[in-house]
Parts: C-alpha cells; sequence; structure tokens
C-alpha cells in the first residue's frame, strides 16, 4: 500500500491535517486550520517543496475548510482518512473502519468528552462529504490505555456508576505515548522494559509503558486530570467545585471553564499559558512565572514517581512534546527532583537536544541506572500506520 493516508484531526475551531506517505523518506504535506468561523480564519502549511504558505478562509466552518485543504494535497489521492478521535470510551480498543454503528457509538461517547468529540464528527463530516468512497479510519486516543488493569482504572466510588455510567480512567495521547514507546523500544538496547513517557505540551500527561503496553497515565475520565498543563488545573481537590458553588455561588459551567481555560500555567503564573514567554519572565524574575514553572516540574516529577510503581523495572523516561522535545531547563528540573532514581543527566546533551532532536540525554556509566530519552512525537505518522495496518488486515482476510 504505497499510496499516502491523509491523517485529520479536528478541533473546534481548527483542523490539523497531514497527507503521510508510505516512505518516510517522501515529504510530508501538512497544515493547519485555524479560528474557524471567524473572520481571521486562516490556513497555513507546508507544500511538498517544503515551502510554507498562508491565506486567508474567510470565516470559512468545516466543511468549508476540509475542501480548501484538499486543494493543497496537490492532485495526490489517498487511499484512505486516518481520524484521531479523542475519547472511544471502552469499546474500542483499536484503530476502526468508520461506519453507522461506529459514528453513533462515537456520538454516544460526547458527554465523556463534550469538548474534543463534537469537533471530531464535525471533521468526520466534512470528510466523509468530499471523499464518499475512501475508507475512513477512526484512530482514538483512549485505545492504548485499554491495556490498563482495574486497579489503575477505577476511581473508588460506588460500582454503579462505572458498570452503568462509565466511570474510570481512560487517559489520553494515545497516539503519542504509542509512538514514542515504540520508538524507544526500537533505540535502547533496554528493548520491551518499563518506560515513562512524559508528553509535554499545551496539553500534558504521563505514561507508564511495559513490555509495549500502557500499565498507567496521568489522565482519567477526561483530559482535566493529572499534571499541570498551558490552561488546565490538572489534579485539584474534588472538593473544590462544591467549595466554589457554595462560596461564590459559581455554576458548573463556570467551574469547568476555569479548571479549563483559565488554570494551569496561565493561571498560576497571571501571564501566559507558553512556557517559552514564562522563561524569558522568570529570566526578569516575574514572580508568577517562577512558580508557574517550579509547581509544573514538581507536578510532572511527582507523577513519573508515582507510576513507576506501576513497573516491574524502570528502564528509563522519555520526553516528548513541544515542551518535552524542546525545553531543556525543564527537563533539568524534573531530573533533579527524581534524585532517588539515580539518574545522570548529561548536561551537554540535554542542551543540544532541541529543536526536533531526537537523542539520548543521560551520562552513559553502565549498570542499570535508568535511561533518559528525548523524542520527537509524531501522532500523525501513527495514525497514518495504525490506518494503513487496519486496511492490510482487511485485504489479508477478505474473502477471494
Amino acid at each position: 500500500m504505497n499510496d499516502p493516508v491523509l491523517v485529520i484531526n479536528c478541533g473546534s475551531s481548527s483542523i490539523k491535517y497531514a497527507l503521510v506517505p508510505a516512505s518516510p523518506d517522501q515529504p510530508r504535506l501538512a497544515g493547519l486550520a485555524e479560528r474557524l468561523g471567524s473572520v481571521d480564519a486562516r490556513l497555513t502549511g507546508i507544500d511538498s517543496e517544503g515551502r510554507g504558505f498562508s491565506r486567508p478562509l474567510h470565516g470559512a466552518e468545516h466543511a468549508e475548510a476540509m475542501a480548501t485543504i484538499l486543494e493543497t494535497l496537490e492532485g495526490q489521492q489517498p487511499v484512505a482518512v486516518g481520524h484521531r478521535i479523542v475519547h472511544g470510551g471502552e469499546r474500542f480498543t483499536r484503530a476502526t473502519r468508520i461506519d453507522a454503528a461506529v459514528k453513533r457509538a462515537i456520538e454516544a461517547t460526547v458527554a465523556l468528552a463534550p469538548l474534543h468529540n463534537p469537533a471530531n464528527l464535525s471533521g468526520l463530516a466534512a470528510t466523509l462529504a468530499l471523499f464518499p468512497d475512501l475508507p475512513q479510519v477512526a484512530v482514538f486516543d483512549t485505545a492504548f490505555h485499554q491495556t490498563l488493569p482495574p486497579h489503575a482504572y477505577r476511581y473508588a466510588l460506588p460500582e454503579p456508576l462505572y458498570r452503568r455510567h462509565g466511570i474510570r480512567r481512560y487517559g489520553f495521547h494515545g497516539s503519542s505515548h504509542a509512538f514514542v514507546s515504540a520508538r524507544v523500544d526500537g533505540l535502547s538496547d533496554r528493548s520491551h522494559g518499563g518506560w515513562l513517557i512524559a508528553h509535554l505540551g499545551n496539553g500534558c500527561s504521563t505514561c507508564a509503558v511495559w513490555h509495549g503496553e500502557s500499565v498507567d497515565t496521568s489522565m482519567g475520565l477526561t483530559p482535566l486530570e493529572g499534571l499541570v498543563m498551558g490552561t488546565r488545573s490538572g489534579d485539584v481537590d474534588p472538593g473544590l467545585h462544591a467549595h466554589l458553588a457554595r462560596q461564590l455561588g459559581w455554576s458548573i459551567e463556570r467551574i469547568d471553564t476555569l479548571l479549563n481555560k483559565e488554570s494551569g500555567l496561565l493561571g498560576l503564573s497571571g501571564l501566559s499559558n507558553d512556557m517559552r514567554r514564562l522563561h524569558q519572565a522568570a529570566a526578569e524574575h516575574h514572580a508568577g512565572a517562577l512558580l508557574a514553572i517550579e509547581v509544573f516540574c514538581y507536578r510532572l516529577a511527582k507523577s513519573l514517581a508515582g507510576l513507576s510503581c506501576a513497573l516491574p523495572r524502570l528502564d528509563g523516561i522519555v520526553f516528548t512534546g513541544g515542551i518535552g522535545e524542546n525545553d531543556s531547563d525543564v527537563r533539568a528540573r524534573v531530573v533533579k527532583l527524581l534524585p532517588h532514581f539515580g539518574l545522570r543527566l548529561d548536561a551537554i546533551a540535554n542542551a543540544r537536544t532541541v529543536g526536533g532532536r531526537e537523542g539520548r540525554i543521560d551520562l552513559d556509566v553502565g549498570g542499570r541506572i535508568p535511561e533518559l530519552w528525548v523524542i520527537p512525537t509524531d501522532e500523525e505518522g501513527r495514525i497514518a500506520e495504525e490506518t494503513r495496518q487496519l486496511l492490510e488486515q482487511e485485504a489479508t482476510h477478505a474473502p477471494e
């Protein structure tokens, strides 16, 4: 199967796309349509020559933006479309061909991911209208974490809430954790061992991987649980909701907005959700920026230490995502907070491994000291790979 796969990652006001060729040596067309539905809507991307482009979309919604994206594919016809779907509940454990029943099942999980799955469905509808004859495949963020054992995914809540309503921990960023854990297995001599993965961007999560399978992760029922993120609070006292409602008269909707859009690095710093901006401000002794960075790193180290309980053996820690791949200061701070793991950071390698570079950043002193890696993630590549695998399996088992 040599034709490219079109990968669609659809948000409420954006569409991220990539035309992923079968060979990694071939150029990848990619781009982002953002601020959809507004007068500032715009499509930016990279063409087959590696040149950047930008064009206005003049208030386009998802369907119009998808039509414009189609023009950027330069006549290349994808063999299939792979869709990132954030929440698959317990039903979906792998990439799945989309049909009417699968679409209904995705719709049924909207209550579990009200900020994500409706947008994913909008992208699916727009793509089906443009490519009605192409296979459409759903790749779920939650699928990689369906190997979690009950003691990791169950909340300490009454049984009927789980059995009847699916209230449990699901985990997210599955395509990223799957790609990175497979990649480090290929790079390290300690393949198929125990790895802690830190996916750090505007959304952040950690994952414990043993023999290529997720055994615990920081996110839960929703992508709000866990680490401090760009605008998301991560873990807070569950009693906070009732406290804010009683003391301030806040509605559930107001509290939800607070925790998802006004907290995290932005809320702590009072300045920005961008770690780069916070480092600049911290260098100028901005108290909020200093605190935000400190809390972010401490909570990350605390999560990694906690997840190590899920591993029979710790072979290493891998950093990925925009912050994980590019912020050597955050990596150094986190390693310093985990002295009891015996980690040995190579300061020179750490400073050098930024800007999309892949590499090992620990001092190789032999023995069984855990390794430290930086591995750029490729969620689009992973989604394309799973889409291809599914179609190849279908072709193999198709009746002659």
